[in-house]
């Protein structure tokens, strides 16, 4: 008889990586069409968002990978903090001289993805970028608590220092130096927008047959079948992706 579940070492300590796996959801936990809450992307969202912001098991709701691309598309990914969202956007802050701000700003373009391991759920939106006003951007630091305003005067993000002794140094300096002072925000650092033109929003399944159901901006001259594609609001439609 066949050895269905062979053991693959697939790691240099001799673990079997190849066989771990998650139990997601049953088929009678699927998540079907007549599930979304809404015909466009941002209500539903927000519905997801909420149940994940409300689960015990997860704690940083808001955490996202963010991935960008040079101009000659050699990838990179880091996780941020969703700071703010709307119909316009997704909103995040950064130190402008960042390695991502840097290929933002000569490929503005991104992916965001969110990942909600104890509900199998995810989100994935792909947009155009741009920079906040510098008003929203400082009116978003001086929101932040103390620690936070200093931390972003402290690093220059990305560069290279010669050990953590640089920046604990750096952040007392300043710390002693703003103690009864307003912190001004640097010049290097500020806000984006990911402008959504895809939210794809998948779901997990035991057996592998996730469910994936995308939202984009129609293509010129695109009709909606009611079966491929559907017609959603706000110049939205949406279809399902085989896993």
């Amino acid at each position: 008889m066949a050895d269905h579940n062979p053991t693959i070492v697939s790691s240099p300590d001799g673990m079997d990586v190849a066989a771990m796996r998650k139990k997601y959801k049953t088929g009678h936990e699927a998540f079907v069409e007549d599930h979304l809450v809404a015909k466009e992307p941002i209500e539903q969202f927000t519905d997801w968002f909420k149940t994940a912001r409300q689960l015990n098991g997860i704690e940083e709701a808001n955490a996202m990978t963010l991935a960008t691309a040079t101009k000659d598309g050699r990838p990179s990914a880091r996780w941020v903090l969703l700071k703010g969202y709307g119909k316009e956007g997704f909103k995040f802050y950064t130190n402008y001289e960042s390695r991502k701000s840097k290929e933002l700003l000569e490929n503005p373009f991104a992916c965001l993805v969110f990942y909600w391991a104890a509900l199998s759920r995810s989100v994935r939106i792909e947009g155009r970028v741009e920079k906040l006003s510098e008003e929203e951007s400082t009116k978003y630091f001086h929101s932040r608590p103390f620690d936070s305003q200093i931390g972003a005067c402290v690093s220059h993000q990305s560069t290279v220092i010669e050990s953590r002794d640089v920046l604990t140094t750096r952040d007392a300096e300043l710390k002693e130096q703003y103690k009864d002072k307003t912190v001004p925000k640097p010049d290097y650092w500020g806000g984006f927008i990911v402008i959504p033109e895809v939210v794809e929003f998948w779901q997990g399944q035991s057996n592998r047959l996730h469910d994936r159901i995308v939202f984009r901006r129609p293509q010129d001259g695109e009709t909606p079948d009611g079966k491929l594609l559907h017609q959603g609001d706000d110049g939205w439609v949406y279809t399902r992706l085989s896993p």
